[in-house]
């Protein structure tokens, strides 16, 4: 199956959604949830990631993010590793949870934020979870209609975008929310274009002819990869390995020395701090997979 195209620039705006491993749950409990959004928090902060809007299934999760630095791809390696991590350490568990690589819409914002924040936060409400928004705790709706129970700020923009004072903008976005619920508009996804972006033809057409722009300078890069960074991910790293020793995946990461030439090719060929790379492999320490690089390394230039 071809990998997903993923489009990076500064100042980018994407719906984010990822599943659970054969629409497993990915959430079990309230720990759960509040762990995940932790991790949120984490590496909004650590990677300048601004969030506008979120909502958290039980099998699923939507973000709606904007990427000043255009590094979305480092920022969801570290969400959803980190997760990952917390949740197989928990359930004794080993191996994906999510299911594949998250899916990324890139976001005509004029046009379309508004309404797709409108979307994603009536996620319960269609899966009848809810009959109000509101009451469901695992969404930023509420901190938009009750912008005193949420610290992190990420409302303006699109109150803003209501066109009301800022003062307003908490009832005239709950009104722009309830109104769908009774009139059902059309679901703004089935406007996305190519698979990868929601936009209108202007947009669009400025969008493709940046590609094309990047592609002259990144010609050698076959099928238009993450414009950002076109390092293989962490779960291809052990795949990889897989294949190469004939194992699966889970012996690869529980087993030497084959978890060890991962973790060496993950230090090599992604973006993921050492941290990161450890929490991955069940917990290893810093110092311990720096080591751990080094000694595969070793071995390698002997050989």
């Amino acid at each position: 199956m071809a990998r997903p195209l993923r489009i990076a620039f500064e100042g980018a705006f994407y719906h984010i959604t990822a599943r659970g491993n054969e629409r497993r749950k990915i959430f079990l409990s309230h720990r759960d949830y509040q762990k995940f959004l932790s991790y949120l928090t984490d590496a909004l902060h650590k990677y300048g990631v601004i969030l506008h809007a979120f909502v958290l299934m039980t099998n699923h999760y939507h973000l709606i993010v904007e990427t000043p630095k255009a590094n979305l791809s480092s920022f969801m390696h570290s969400l959803n590793s980190a997760y990952t991590t917390y949740f197989n350490i928990k359930r004794k568990r080993s191996g994906h949870l999510f299911q594949g690589r998250y899916k990324s819409l890139l976001i005509d914002a004029d046009n379309y934020l508004l309404e797709l924040s409108r979307y994603i936060h009536l996620n319960p409400v269609r899966a009848g979870i809810t009959g109000k928004p509101e009451d469901y705790r695992y969404s930023s709706y509420r901190a938009y209609i009750f912008p005193k129970e949420e610290t992190i700020n990420f409302r303006d923009l699109l109150w803003n975008m209501v066109g009301k004072e800022e003062k307003d903008g908490p009832r005239s976005y709950r009104e722009f929310v309830e109104t769908a619920i009774r009139d059902q508009p059309m679901d703004p996804l089935q406007k996305v274009y190519g698979g990868v972006i929601l936009g209108g033809e202007r947009f669009i057409q400025e969008v493709l002819k940046r590609l094309n722009d990047q592609e002259i300078q990144k010609k050698e890069v076959s099928h238009r990869r993450d414009l950002e960074s076109i390092a293989p991910d962490i779960d291809e790293i052990v795949d990889l390995v897989g294949i190469q020793f004939k194992i699966s995946k889970e012996n690869v990461q529980a087993t030497s020395p084959y978890k060890g030439y991962a973790v060496y090719l993950a230090r090599k060929h992604t973006p993921l701090s050492n941290t990161e790379i450890g929490r991955y492999f069940g917990g290893i320490g810093y110092s311990a997979v720096t080591k751990i690089g080094t000694r595969i390394k070793d071995r390698i230039d002997k050989n």
